[in-house]
């Protein structure tokens, strides 16, 4: 069992109760994800206020995503070779002071570069939260209510995010959705230090610098590329060169991980069905689904004239649907197989994804919003916590944290990538006029591309995923 085989490097001064590390871990992960849509509402007021472009506002949200996705493997494995609770308190000490910094902002390169640093902290952050819950779980049906719930509570930060940013936005300022993260994260650094136990593995290792180096460097310029094609086309040299210039680096990372003796990313484990499959499946996922926040909120506001209260409010159903689902995945899981449950999951998001796909300038909230969101969000949270578990299901204490650090990569980088080509989907087909009946038209034809784009990972979740996660390996 993965806590048994790990017990010669847990610190044996106090061992918290599970529950505590699963809680401490969930509030690690709901900050993470929370600062990936709570900004959403708070775009217009942000551009109002320092005076940002219109590929500058895309930049609040892309400068986090990218370097989250770009530092996570690294964070995950840093994690398994100096400690993952000393990488939990550095990845949330950083993220909470770069929050600091982007409430400050003056500017608005000052907002983009709080912004960079915060995903940088969350990068090392959010492996550790999935591996510090695996450590104190033991593989079976505990684990998948504690993933269950760490899924639960990850998406649900997604989902409050328009919620708790329009509260913010309307009664105090846009500044108050980078700010609030500082009590928060205080609090939970605080109680982090207290009560989490220290776990490690691969003592005596070094970090694979260079493997290190250009896989961030990779997924970062290629996440790059992609950012630039809404502003600049898929066949301008913005584009092609850094996109080029990715793919180079993550093909000469996986030559040097060949190689080397302890590799960042022992290409092994990606021969492990459960490994790679849980993975491609989470990238295509990803890529569709965490557009919907962005296009909804957007949606509401520049179309329908909700206030950025009014639209937190109205989605309010979908963050309740996540949570459902994901809650619900491990018993379904236990009867049905955690691939049925995927693809289940995935096809009642594609549902949803088509019925918003019908959207027009003068919906009603019911039609429009509510029952369509309900959908997309219930598939969804089916679909992550089965994912989640089959990625890091039979994980060694050496990999624990590079599997979830990749499980957090594939995600995140998909939803990165995919809302690019999405907003650049959009934006193409709303063109120069600005008016409700054009952007409608762009985020049908997002919501129309993510549908067909679900339909696709679902047939991949069937023919490749296994029907249950493996077991742990002997010793």
């Amino acid at each position: 069992m993965l806590e048994a085989a790990d017990t010669s490097r847990i610190s044996r001064r106090a061992t918290p109760p599970t529950w505590l590390v699963v809680a401490l871990a969930c509030a690690g992960q709901f900050l993470v994800v929370l600062d990936v849509s709570v900004v959403n509402v708070a775009l217009p007021s942000m551009r109002a206020d320092l005076g940002l472009s219109a590929s500058g506002l895309q930049w609040v949200v892309n400068a986090y995503a990218i370097a989250f996705a770009g530092f996570m493997l690294l964070g995950g494995r840093a994690g398994d070779l100096y400690g993952r609770k000393r990488m939990f308190l550095v990845g949330l000490g950083l993220f909470t002071l770069a929050s600091l910094g982007g409430g400050l902002a003056q500017d608005g390169w000052q907002l983009l570069l709080a912004r960079a640093v915060q995903g940088l902290g969350a990068a090392v952050l959010a492996p550790s939260t999935l591996t510090l819950l695996t450590a104190a779980v033991p593989e079976g049906p505990a684990r998948a209510r504690a993933i269950a719930t760490w899924t639960a509570v990850g998406a649900g930060g997604g989902a409050a995010g328009g919620l708790v940013g329009g509260v913010l936005v309307d009664v105090l300022s846009w500044r108050w959705v980078l700010l609030i993260n500082v009590p928060v994260g205080a609090l939970v650094l605080a109680g982090s230090v207290v009560w989490l136990s220290e776990s490690r593995a691969g003592a005596g290792r070094r970090l694979d610098l260079p493997g290190a180096l250009l896989v961030t460097a990779g997924l970062a310029t290629l996440a790059y590329g992609v950012s630039q094609t809404e502003a600049e086309g898929w066949t301008a040299a913005a584009t092609l060169v850094p996109l080029a210039a990715g793919l180079a680096l993550l093909g000469l990372f996986l030559a040097v991980e060949a190689r080397t003796a302890l590799p960042l990313m022992p290409l092994r484990l990606l021969r492990r069905r459960t490994v790679a499959s849980a993975n491609a499946a989470m990238l295509v996922s990803g890529s569709a689904m965490f557009c919907m926040w962005y296009f909804m909120t957007l949606y509401a506001q520049n179309v329908l004239g909700y206030s950025p209260l009014e639209a937190g409010f109205a989605l309010i159903p979908s963050s309740v649907a996540v949570l459902v689902g994901s809650k619900t995945a491990p018993r379904l899981m236990r009867r049905a197989g955690a691939r049925t449950v995927a693809v289940a999951g995935t096809l009642v998001a594609a549902t949803g994804f088509g019925w918003q796909s019908a959207m027009g300038p003068h919906g009603a909230y019911l039609t429009a919003i509510m029952f369509p969101g309900i959908l997309m969000m219930l598939g969804a949270g089916l679909a992550a916590t089965p994912l989640a578990a089959l990625a890091t299901s039979g994980a060694a204490p050496a990999e624990a944290g590079l599997l979830s650090g990749l499980i957090n990569t594939s995600r995140t980088m998909g939803g990165s990538l995919g809302l690019a080509v999405m907003s650049t989907v959009a934006a193409a087909r709303t063109g120069a006029d600005g008016g409700p009946a054009a952007l409608t038209e762009g985020y049908a034809l997002a919501f129309r591309s993510s549908t067909g784009v679900l339909l696709a990972g679902a047939v991949l979740m069937l023919l490749w995923l296994p029907g249950r996660a493996a077991p742990a390996p002997a010793g």
